[in-house]
């Protein structure tokens, strides 16, 4: 596995997320209403997509950019690839 990037600054996110999560677990054991759950579950989607997105501006920012101003095509053939294949798998 590559070191890269610190994505320290996300975990205050992801924290949050893991309470919204644990939040919804509790809706579901006390039999909330399925339209309070799926609100709470797209919150908590949403949360985590917004940690997504910033962990790629934060690749594309530091990772991407020193390959793409580098001078050798293989490195940045391979992080155009890697790049197309992220954006495919996120779109998922």
């Amino acid at each position: 596995m590559k070191k890269g990037i610190c994505h320290h600054h996300q975990l205050a996110a992801l924290r949050r997320v893991e309470g919204q999560v644990r939040g919804v677990q509790k809706m579901i054991e006390n039999r909330r209403y399925c339209v309070d759950i799926l609100h709470a579950l797209g919150a908590a989607t949403g949360a985590l997509r917004k940690v997504e997105r910033g962990v790629l501006r934060d690749h594309l920012k530091a990772c991407a950019e020193a390959a793409f101003t580098g001078k050798s095509k293989r490195e940045k053939d391979i992080k155009l690839n890697e790049i197309l294949g992220l954006l495919t798998q996120l779109k998922s």
